[in-house]
Order: C-alpha cells, then sequence, then structure tokens
C-alpha cells in the first residue's frame, strides 16, 4: 500500500471542503486527476473512501480512519518542513485557524498583522464559525488553533487567554428602552427582547449565539435588518431603527461616530473572555506555536 503526500492531502481537502471539485482546486489538481487519485485510493484498499451525494460527498468509516492517518502524517510533516524552515532562514507552512465573530472583526486584525508580515511564506486559512463548532473542529483535528468564547466547553482542550470580550446593549440616547432605564447600567438580557433589534447577517457566529440564548428563555430575537459589520449595525441602532448587541471594543469605538447608550448586559454569558485552544501545543509545528505565543502575549502583559 502507497499514498503519496499529494493522495493524503488531495483527501484531506475533499473530507473538509465535501466536495471533490473544490479539494481538486485546493490541491492545485484538474478534476480528472483528482477523481483518478481517489478511484487508484480506493481500489489500493478495495473499499470506498468516500460516499458520493447530489449535495457533495461525506467520508465512510474507512474514509474516516484514513483521515486520521492523513491528518497526522501531513501534520508531521509540516512540522519538520517548519523546523528545518528556520535553517533556510523563514517559516514555511498552512494553519488553519477558527475564529468567533468578534475576534474575526475587533482582535485578530491588529494581533495578526505583525506576525503575517515576519512570516511571508506561512499562510493563515481564518475562518469565522461558532464558539462550540470551533473547540469540535480543534478536537478533530480539522483546525490547528481556534479562538473561542469562554462559554464554550473547551475541557479537551488546552487554552490560553486572548481577549475580555464582554457583550453590551447599544441604542439611541432617545429610545424608549434607554427612557425606561433611566439612569440603569445594566439590564438582562430578557428585557430587551420586547424590543426590535438590528443584528449582523444571519451566517454570523455572533447573531446565531444571541438567537439561541433568545430562544433557552422561551423567547424571539427579532431583527428589522441585518447588516454585515458592527460598524453599521451600531449606526443604524444610533439612529433608533432598534437595539443592538455588540462586543463592547466594538461598541466603545463605534460612539465616537454616532451617539449610544452603552448598557452593560447582567448575563452571565454576556461578560464573556475569548481564549485561544488547541488540541497539544507541544505537538504543534514551530509556526503555530510562535502564533499562539503572538496571540497570547498582549493578554497575559494586560494582566502584568
Amino acid at each position: 500500500m502507497r499514498f503519496d503526500l499529494t493522495d493524503l492531502r488531495l483527501f484531506l481537502h475533499i473530507a473538509d471542503s465535501g466536495s471533490i471539485t473544490a479539494g481538486a482546486r485546493l490541491a492545485h489538481l484538474a478534476l480528472p486527476s483528482a477523481s483518478e487519485r481517489i478511484r487508484g485510493m480506493e481500489a489500493m484498499l478495495d473499499v470506498p473512501l468516500l460516499q458520493r451525494g447530489r449535495r457533495g460527498v461525506q467520508t465512510t468509516d474507512a474514509g474516516r480512519a484514513l483521515l486520521h492517518h492523513a491528518r497526522l502524517i501531513t501534520r508531521q510533516v509540516d512540522a519538520m518542513q517548519a523546523d528545518l524552515a528556520e535553517f533556510a532562514g523563514g517559516l514555511k507552512g498552512r494553519l488553519r485557524l477558527l475564529c468567533n465573530t468578534s475576534a474575526m472583526t475587533e482582535f485578530l486584525p491588529d494581533a495578526l498583522a505583525g506576525f503575517v508580515a515576519a512570516h511571508p511564506q506561512l499562510t493563515i486559512d481564518l475562518e469565522e464559525r461558532l464558539s462550540r463548532e470551533i473547540v469540535q473542529a480543534v478536537v478533530d483535528e480539522l483546525a490547528d488553533i481556534g479562538i473561542v468564547s469562554d462559554a464554550a466547553d473547551h475541557a479537551a482542550l488546552q487554552t490560553f487567554p486572548f481577549r475580555d470580550d464582554p457583550l453590551v446593549l447599544a441604542m439611541a440616547p432617545d429610545h424608549p428602552l434607554a427612557r425606561q432605564l433611566k439612569g440603569r447600567r445594566s439590564i438582562v438580557f430578557a428585557d430587551a427582547l420586547a424590543h426590535d433589534f438590528i443584528g449582523l447577517a444571519g451566517d454570523s457566529a455572533l447573531q446565531q449565539h444571541l438567537a439561541e440564548q433568545a430562544a433557552r428563555l422561551g423567547l424571539h430575537l427579532h431583527c428589522r435588518i441585518r447588516l454585515r459589520s458592527f460598524e453599521a449595525v451600531a449606526r443604524l441602532a444610533a439612529s433608533g431603527a432598534g437595539l443592538a448587541i455588540l462586543p463592547e471594543a466594538a461598541a466603545v469605538r463605534s460612539r465616537e461616530a454616532a451617539p449610544l447608550r452603552l448598557v452593560r448586559l447582567s448575563d452571565p454569558w454576556a461578560a464573556r473572555k475569548l481564549l485561544i485552544c488547541v488540541r497539544d501545543y507541544a505537538s504543534l509545528p514551530a509556526y503555530a506555536r510562535e502564533l499562539v505565543d503572538t496571540l497570547r502575549l498582549p493578554a497575559i502583559a494586560g494582566r502584568s
């Protein structure tokens, strides 16, 4: 039985994307060549590795077993290349980094800027997901590093502090709820749900999280309109069109451009912290450990 690294990386790309076409593109192979490689792997093993369907492909039991070993092998090869690349004067490799909405929009761009500039040969695949999905992806070795809310069940992973990220309720100073609150500085989420909200687009991890919290209360979060950025949400909330729930950092920054009243959410899930999570720090390639250290240092320095 002989598989080369091209076969293994192709299979990883297909399994992660759920598509032979997308996997071939990610592996920089023509579709006929990619399909032939998969058929060759299945013929060699005499067992199907993928279950084909109208909406793409899924791994079979044998495919999942191969996927596990393929990840271990490619991770070891990447680690070897990274360690040896240090002698050649530069790190080389690819990282998959998953993060929630707040980390993606508020903290990571600045946190990553210096690291990316210092390592031009390193590729980072960055994707936004719900915190619980990120935890599972890191556990399943579908991602190298995740940044999640501390509310997610991360007991199976090693974690490091990244940023404090409390959520606040933002509204126009003359909004009916603002008048009702008078001088109060906090509110429970349930008391705000009688009002209309301005939200993020439906694929936002934060918006899905808020909808889930409302559902747990047996209530509904009604969004009049959904926008693509915290800045746009804040501007519309400042006009009085509805309430908004934003990370405090984004809300404070937006208040510089538009009048907003900010009120703390007293629900425990709103006083959140962001954590870096990895499966096993010591087994990460050198470049991945360096990124973890780069991301966690500001948080540690802030607590000294």
